[in-house]
C-alpha cells in the first residue's frame, strides 16, 4: 500500500546516514541537478526559510490533511487518481479541509520533478503536480536521464512554461539544495518512511482507501 523510503550510501538516494547529507552537484548532459554526496554538510546548514509550502484550500478550513508523497512512487499516483480528486471535491473545495502537499525525494527524478511542479511557485504547482502523477509512467519510461529530462521538460511546456524558466528552474542547484534540505528536516521531524503518509491534524495515518479516509475526516470535522 505504500513505497518505503530506504537509505543508501549512492548518489541515487536522497537520505541522511551516519551524519553524510546527499547534497546535488550538475552533471551529465541533462543540464538538470544530479545527486551526490556532499562534504561536511547537513541539512540544519542549509537555510530553507525560501521555500513555500503548498496548500490547498481553505487556510482557515477546521481539518487539515498533509500528505507526504514522492513523483516517482506509484501508490501516490494511485492516491492522487482516486481518493485525492474524491477528497478535493468533497472537502477541499467546499473549505472543509486544508490540503498540504510535502514532496519526498527518493532519487534524482523525483526532485527533478518537483523543481518542474515549483518551478513558478504556487499558482501552477497544483496543475502541474496533476500531470506529473497522471502521467507517471510516461515520463518515466525514457532509458536515459536525458530521456526523462526532457520528458519533465515537455510537462512543463504543456502547463504554460517557456524554455527559459524551465532551463533556469531545472538548473538551480541552490533551490535542489533547499529542497532536499527541507525535504529531510520535515521527514525527519514527522518521523515519515513511507510514501504516500498522511496527517489528519497532526495524526499519523499510511495509505488507505477513500472510504477509510473520509471516515477519519468526518470524524475529526465532528470534533
Amino acid at each position: 500500500m505504500d513505497r518505503r523510503i530506504f537509505i543508501a550510501a549512492g548518489g541515487a538516494a536522497v537520505a541522511a546516514a551516519g551524519g553524510v547529507w546527499y547534497g546535488l552537484t550538475r552533471g551529465g548532459d541533462t543540464g538538470v541537478t544530479q545527486i551526490a554526496a556532499a562534504q561536511n554538510e547537513t541539512p540544519d546548514d542549509i537555510d530553507t526559510s525560501s521555500i513555500v509550502e503548498m496548500v490547498q484550500g481553505d487556510p482557515n478550513a477546521p481539518v487539515t490533511l498533509m500528505e507526504y508523497a514522492s513523483f516517482t512512487c506509484p501508490h501516490c499516483a494511485s492516491f492522487h487518481a482516486g481518493p485525492y480528486k474524491q477528497l478535493k471535491t468533497e472537502y477541499i473545495d467546499t473549505g472543509k479541509v486544508k490540503f498540504i502537499y510535502r514532496d519526498v525525494y527518493f532519487d534524482k527524478y523525483g526532485l527533478w520533478a518537483a523543481m518542474i511542479a515549483r518551478c513558478t511557485g504556487p499558482m501552477r504547482f497544483f496543475g502541474i503536480s496533476d500531470m506529473l502523477f497522471d502521467r507517471q509512467k510516461e515520463w518515466l519510461a525514457a532509458d536515459t536521464e536525458a530521456g526523462i529530462a526532457n520528458n519533465l521538460r515537455n510537462i512543463g511546456k504543456v502547463a504554460g512554461l517557456d524554455n527559459d524558466t524551465i532551463e533556469a528552474c531545472l538548473s538551480d542547484d541552490q533551490k535542489a539544495r533547499e529542497l532536499v534540505a527541507w525535504y529531510q528536516k520535515n521527514a525527519t521531524a514527522d518521523e515519515v518512511n513511507a510514501t504516500p503518509t498522511l496527517f489528519i491534524n497532526g495524526v499519523k495515518h499510511s495509505n488507505m482507501t477513500y472510504a477509510d479516509l473520509k471516515k477519519l475526516i468526518d470524524e475529526a470535522l465532528a470534533g
